[in-house]
């Protein structure tokens, strides 16, 4: 409880997701505004992209509820695509990560873009629902991509030290729909998929990838700009494993100390 009683007028943020892919998310919101962040890697119930809508709902809801009343935020972010697209959420204060569809409809000359996320997105009928809403131009087509082994290979940390095994992976699952499409933009619609940016920029440098984590920066800064806080902090928890998550967020020049969470 001391965490709240100390912090007096400041943004507090959560920020959570099924595994540690939205850190790619925390630097760009810490740059858009001094906040308090409280990261949660909700490993237990990795992956988000492989669980039914059912599943995920309970899980989502659950979740949220658990967050708000142990930290009282000003503000959760959903770090998942996944969540973000499938779980019906009727909070106030809650900001979800979704595919920057019309800044790609925006950039795209070929007006063939792609959606790279999770198996559960793609197949889902609320990604096409969205892809509805989002009015695209005629001319714009939208190719989904299950980009889940790119997801794997982040959350097994294999982009660390085995990047021959990453190099093909990526070459496996997207050569073919990128040159059969004639993609020129695509969006990176898991927060994991970040991570394997300059990966995937050396092997399609002619493509444009577009994170979500700019928009959602914007929209946390939007939101609280009034509270801003005097300085960063950021505070790690995790519901499985807090010493095998240090040595994951170690290998990726993160050292922070995590803490269990249940």
């Amino acid at each position: 409880k001391n965490w709240n009683n100390s912090l007096g007028l400041m943004a507090k943020i959560i920020v959570f997701d099924s595994g540690f892919g939205s850190i790619s998310i925390i630097r760009p919101i810490q740059k858009a505004i001094k906040s308090n962040i409280v990261y949660f890697a909700d490993q237990k119930n990795f992956p988000y992209g492989k669980k039914s809508k059912p599943q995920l709902t309970k899980i989502i809801t659950k979740t949220l509820n658990f967050l708000d009343e142990k930290f009282q935020p000003d503000l959760i972010v959903i770090g998942s695509n996944t969540p973000s697209l499938l779980v019906q959420i009727n909070k106030k204060n809650i900001v979800k990560v979704l595919p920057p569809i019309k800044r790609a409809a925006k950039i795209s000359v070929t007006g063939n873009i792609a959606v790279l996320a999770t198996r559960a997105t793609v197949r889902s009928k609320k990604l096409s629902e969205y892809l509805k809403k989002s009015r695209l131009p005629k001319h714009v087509h939208v190719k989904k991509i299950d980009a889940s082994l790119l997801v794997d290979l982040v959350e097994h940390t294999k982009f660390i030290g085995k990047r021959k095994l990453c190099e093909r992976t990526i070459k496996h699952v997207l050569s073919g729909p990128f040159s059969k499409f004639n993609i020129d933009v695509a969006t990176l619609s898991s927060t994991h998929l970040p991570l394997l940016l300059p990966l995937l920029k050396k092997q399609f440098p002619m493509i444009t990838f577009l994170d979500p984590a700019q928009e959602v920066a914007e929209k946390v800064r939007k939101i609280l700009i009034k509270k801003q806080s005097k300085s960063n902090t950021l505070k790690i928890f995790t519901s499985s494993d807090p010493k095998r998550f240090e040595n994951t967020l170690l290998q990726i020049g993160i050292k922070k100390n995590v803490r269990l969470l249940v």
